[in-house]
C-alpha cells in the first residue's frame, strides 16, 4: 500500500463492525479511525491504529483528517434528509481528495437495486447524489477511483419499515402503509455487512490492479427477499404471539406516536413513507450471491437474525 486505510465514520454500528473486521485483516498501523468520539477507540489505538477526531457537521474538522490516507471507506450521514446529507458527504469527499486519497469505497444502501439510479425513496436521494458526485470525480480524473457497496437493508432495522414495532410491548398489528405483499427485502444482517466490507477494503488495498469492483456498484444483500408479511410472520413465531401486517393510509400511519417519535417529527414521517412506494416497486428485493461468496458461508437469515436480537 502507498499509503493508509480509513474508515469514516468509524463508529456506529456499520462502522464499528467493518474496523473490527478489518482489523483482523490488516496490522492495525495501516488503519486510520476517524470518529466524533476518539475517546471511544482507546483499545484500538492501543493496538497501534491512528484514531483522528473529525464530525461531518464541523467541516473545518475536516481538512487533515484523512492525511496519509490512499483508501477511504466512507459510511453515509445518519440521516434521510437529503440537501445536507449530500452536502456533508461532497463536504468529507472534497477533503479526502484534498488528502491525497485515491480510492473511495462509500457504503450506500440497498434501494434502487444493484445499479438502476431511479428511485421512489426519499432515503435513497442522497446516496445517488455521492454515487453520481464520485463518478463524475473519476472522469474528470481517472486516476482516482470508487468503488459503491451498497449495503443490505440491515435485519436489525425491521423496527423503521414496521412503524417501529415496540418488542418490548408488542402490538399484534404493523399499521404501514403497504399490504405486507411482494416485491420484498433482501435483509442481511448488519455485522456481516462489516465484516463483507471489511473483506473488499482489504482486498482492494492487497492488489488495486486486481480488484473486481473498481468504478463499480456491488450490492450486499442476504440470501432471500423477505416480504413485509413474511416479517411479520417471522415477528410471530419469535414473538410467540400474532402479528400481522394492517395496510392504512399515509395520513393514518404518520400521526402514530411511535412513527414521528422514532423519525424525530412527525413532518418527516411522509418523507419516509416513500420508502414503502420503493419497495412496492421492486427496490429492495434484488438478492444477489455476493454477500455469500465475500463471507465464504451463507449468510445468516433474517429470523435467526431478529430471533437472537428478541431474546437478549
Amino acid at each position: 500500500m502507498t499509503g493508509k486505510l480509513a474508515i469514516f465514520p468509524a463508529a456506529g454500528g456499520l462502522g464499528g463492525s467493518t474496523l473490527t473486521h478489518l482489523l483482523r485483516q490488516v496490522p492495525a498501523t495501516d488503519v486510520v479511525l476517524v470518529t466524533r468520539k476518539p475517546e471511544n477507540l482507546r483499545k484500538e489505538q492501543a493496538a497501534g491504529a491512528t484514531i483522528r477526531k473529525a464530525d461531518f457537521d464541523d467541516v473545518q474538522t475536516l481538512e487533515h483528517a484523512f492525511d496519509g490516507v490512499s483508501t477511504l471507506n466512507l459510511i453515509s450521514y445518519p440521516s434521510f434528509q437529503h440537501k445536507h446529507r449530500f452536502k456533508v458527504h461532497k463536504a468529507a469527499i472534497d477533503a479526502a481528495l484534498k488528502s491525497g486519497v485515491t480510492h473511495i469505497h462509500y457504503s450506500s444502501l440497498a434501494f434502487a437495486g444493484d445499479g438502476d439510479l431511479d428511485t421512489k425513496g426519499h432515503v435513497m436521494l442522497a446516496h445517488i447524489a455521492t454515487e453520481r458526485y464520485l463518478a463524475q470525480l473519476h472522469d474528470r480524473d481517472p486516476h482516482f477511483t470508487y468503488t459503491i457497496i451498497r449495503q443490505g437493508l440491515y435485519s436489525e432495522s425491521f423496527p423503521i419499515y414496521t412503524a417501529y414495532f415496540d418488542v418490548d410491548a408488542p402490538s399484534c398489528e404493523i399499521r404501514i402503509p403497504h399490504d405486507g405483499s411482494g416485491p420484498g427485502l433482501a435483509w442481511a444482517k448488519r455485522d456481516e455487512l462489516g465484516e463483507a466490507t471489511a473483506s473488499l477494503i482489504a482486498l482492494h488495498a492487497r492488489d488495486p490492479a486486481a480488484f473486481p469492483y473498481v468504478n463499480k456498484t456491488v450490492l450486499l444483500s442476504g440470501p432471500r427477499t423477505w416480504t413485509l408479511g413474511e416479517t411479520a410472520d417471522a415477528l410471530s413465531r419469535v414473538l410467540r404471539r400474532p402479528v400481522r401486517i394492517h395496510q392504512v393510509p399515509l395520513d393514518e400511519y404518520v400521526k402514530q406516536p411511535r412513527v414521528h417519535a422514532g423519525l424525530g417529527g412527525e413532518y418527516l414521517a411522509p418523507r419516509w413513507a416513500t420508502a414503502y412506494e420503493a419497495i412496492r416497486a421492486g427496490e429492495c428485493a434484488v438478492a444477489t450471491p455476493t454477500l455469500a461468496r465475500i463471507l465464504g458461508r451463507e449468510p445468516e437469515s433474517f429470523e435467526t437474525t431478529i430471533g437472537h436480537l428478541l431474546s437478549k
